[in-house]
């Protein structure tokens, strides 16, 4: 690895990122469709994309240097019409010079935070650059696999929902967590679900999936500058009758000596943001 990218990798050929860009085309649906029936295709989450469609995905980093390359590779990997943002905020490690080098490839656009600000402020930052037609959040740590967007936009696309969440709990497909941590987890989103008025189960997820014009309605109001915003955008979205929806994703869990950043304080914020936010309705 090489600030930050993967080096003498297979996985980012060509030839592979060609076959990848092949399974969003109307000629591979058809192929599929044919192949396996419409019923299949809908449980194997194989659609077609609106002519011209693009996915933003914001980036929020800090002091991710050994891995912010591998996350980029997974997401060009992917093969869809993509703009990725990464936002650098205030990292101490070489992270900063590293987004540098991605900036202008493939629909690339890295921000840097001269100080550490937070992971809210970082989206806040990254939305002011958003020009997809639907946005999300993709974390710089490899816990979360983007490969799962593909269902979390299939109800976007299909008109079933404005809002979707991934979960990371209650499905087989997951390297399990602490038990403090899906507990913690599990007890602030039932909290959050009370005061805001939808039930989720995991609200403190990162994969949170709109469309961009739900963003842009909101994006002036956000104030939350650290997690907090998981709460904030939930409470704000809901305020405005979208509907959500939730999917099974994977989840790796990362520990803290390698480099996880949410802690206690964290938890008792999101407390606070769901009686500001939930209760009080700031």
């Amino acid at each position: 690895m090489v600030d930050g990218r993967e080096t003498n990798s297979d996985s980012d050929s060509p030839e592979e990122t060609e076959d990848s860009s092949r399974a969003w085309t109307d000629a591979y649906v058809d192929e599929m469709t044919k192949l396996l029936g419409k019923s299949a295709c809908r449980k194997l989450a194989i659609y077609r994309l609106p002519a011209g469609f693009k996915l933003t995905v914001i980036v929020p980093v800090f002091n991710e240097r050994d891995t912010i390359g591998i996350v980029v590779t997974r997401l060009r990997e992917m093969g869809l019409p993509m703009q990725i943002i990464l936002v650098d905020d205030g990292s101490t490690d070489g992270t900063a010079e590293a987004i540098q080098s991605y900036s202008g490839e493939q629909d690339t656009v890295a921000l840097v935070h001269p100080a550490n600000r937070g992971k809210g402020a970082a989206i806040r930052t990254g939305l002011t650059e958003a020009r997809g037609d639907i946005v999300v959040i993709q974390d710089a740590d490899q816990e979360y696999d983007p490969t799962d967007f593909r269902y979390l936009m299939q109800p976007l696309l299909a008109g079933e929902a404005d809002v979707a969440y991934g979960t990371r709990y209650g499905h087989y497909d997951r390297q399990l967590s602490p038990w403090w941590h899906q507990t913690v987890n599990g007890f602030i989103t039932l909290i959050a679900s009370i005061a805001i008025g939808i039930r989720l189960s995991d609200v403190e997820t990162c994969y949170k999936m709109a469309w961009r014009t739900h963003f842009d309605a909101i994006k002036d109001d956000l104030r939350e500058s650290r997690f907090g915003i998981e709460i904030e955008l939930t409470a704000r979205w809901a305020r405005r009758g979208l509907r959500f929806t939730e999917r099974p994703i994977r989840y790796r869990h990362r520990w803290y000596d390698e480099g996880k950043k949410i802690g206690w304080k964290d938890g008792v914020s999101a407390l606070w943001c769901i009686v500001k936010y939930g209760l009080l309705r700031r």
